[in-house]
């Protein structure tokens, strides 16, 4: 990104500048400035529609005074949030489109699971676990590979060293194995029937 001069320039120069007639002025505040004004706006009025149109009005209003502005007397980034928070306060009181207030607003849903899921999935994995280490080696090893690695029959017929067919027989058997150790805790376990 190119450096330009008006970057190292005060907002009271811009800001004089703009009221001398200099367009680049006007943009390089306007860059500066209207997005903190907006940024502001919308999180005190909830609404992007409203928040441009007040961070509009307050830019006008600024363009308004600049050639009456007395540097040194206020910033004027400073004076550019106090008119926004008052136009933001007019919009509020008038009822306008402003968004529910911040106590009406539902906290947002945590992705995270709770507690509960934890606890859960835990006791899953370790009578899962407990379950695998029950079947023969061969049986165990065909589920892992099959359910926990994703490998296709035929790869596990090449890592075990044995036919397809061996393989979807070893599978078989140990998913009957494993339904019949733990079907007896599937309540515990939050499974349901389906």
């Amino acid at each position: 990104m190119p450096f330009d001069a008006s970057d190292a320039e005060t907002d009271d120069a811009l800001l004089a500048r703009y009221a001398r007639g200099d367009a680049a002025a006007a943009r390089a505040l306007t860059a500066r400035l209207a997005p903190k004004a907006f940024s502001h706006a919308l999180r005190v009025l909830g609404d992007r529609m409203e928040a441009e149109d007040v961070a509009q009005d307050a830019m006008m209003r600024l363009w308004t005074i600049a050639p009456k502005w007395r540097a040194g007397e206020a910033k004027v980034s400073t004076w550019l949030y106090r008119v926004t928070a008052n136009l933001c306060t007019d919009r509020l009181r008038r009822g306008g489109r402003a968004g529910p207030a911040l106590d009406d607003i539902p906290e947002p849903e945590d992705p995270m699971p709770g507690a509960d899921a934890r606890l859960l999935a835990a006791s899953r994995a370790e009578a899962i676990k407990a379950a695998l280490h029950g079947l023969p080696d061969r049986q165990r090893q065909s589920i892992v590979l099959r359910h926990f690695e994703g490998l296709a029959n035929p790869e596990i017929a090449e890592v075990l060293g044995i036919s397809v067919e061996a393989v979807e027989s070893l599978t078989a058997r140990a998913k009957r194995a494993l339904a019949a150790a733990l079907g007896p805790m599937k309540d515990a376990l939050g499974y349901e029937d389906g």
